[in-house]
């Protein structure tokens, strides 16, 4: 009998600690799709003429309209897509007349050799972006090759002598072919919530399982007489 109540413990103690953890998931994951949503929103509305000073953490994925000549210099930043393979991210600054920007024109394919260049003043839309793709094992660019592995937006401008603002095209006024914009979006925001909450349900239900079977063995198993 002892033993049976020793696992009814230990079985309700566990089963207890696994379930919260998979509810406080869930309060995780509904946190997470208001966050998604706000950004979501945020990137769909009108956009406004660029703010003459900006803030990185306010401003983040803020639409704008921005307006004036592409440099003819350009910058490629390594990347894949689905289906496509690998290909650059094309980064060129964007001179306004009284401020210089980065702008993420899109994507090319890694074989496009010619990138277009184009004369006059053109019009983008897009949204405000300051990734963080760099980390301590992000290989520095190959300066030569004109090969950059991360979007470090301090270094892009610091290199076509631009301020640190980057706009990720969404909509331009020109044909930009064979470049296509890679709008900002929320797909990589990560959201495993609902994956961790199945997780600690699962073994909950295990563990509430596995507590059955001893409890129920322990209550059979005959005591030993001497």
């Amino acid at each position: 009998m002892r033993r049976a109540v020793f696992f009814i413990f230990i079985g309700v103690g566990g089963a207890a600690i696994l379930l919260w953890l998979g509810f406080w998931q869930m309060q995780r994951l509904d946190w997470k799709l208001g966050v998604i949503a706000d950004i979501d929103a945020r990137i769909d509305a009108a956009p406004i003429p660029l703010p003459d000073v900006l803030n990185v953490e306010a401003d983040a994925y803020l639409p704008v309209e921005v307006r004036g000549t592409l440099g003819a210099e350009f910058l490629r930043v390594l990347v894949s897509q689905k289906e496509v393979g690998a290909g650059y991210r094309i980064i060129s600054a964007l001179d306004m007349g009284n401020r210089r920007v980065l702008l993420d024109r899109g994507f090319v394919p890694v074989d496009q050799s010619e990138i277009p260049t184009h004369d006059g003043s053109e019009t983008i839309r897009g949204n405000l972006q300051w990734p963080q793709e760099t980390d301590g094992f992000t290989p520095e660019p190959d300066l030569a090759n004109n090969i950059w592995f991360a979007r470090d937006v301090a270094a892009m401008a610091a290199a076509l002598k631009t301020e640190e603002t980057l706009v990720v095209a969404k909509q331009t006024s020109f044909d930009d072919t064979p470049i296509y914009p890679l709008p900002v979006d929320t797909g990589a925001i990560p959201n495993d919530h609902l994956q961790y909450a199945i997780t600690w349900f699962s073994l909950a239900a295990i563990w509430i399982a596995m507590t059955l079977t001893f409890t129920l063995r322990a209550r059979r198993t005959p005591k030993k007489t001497s």
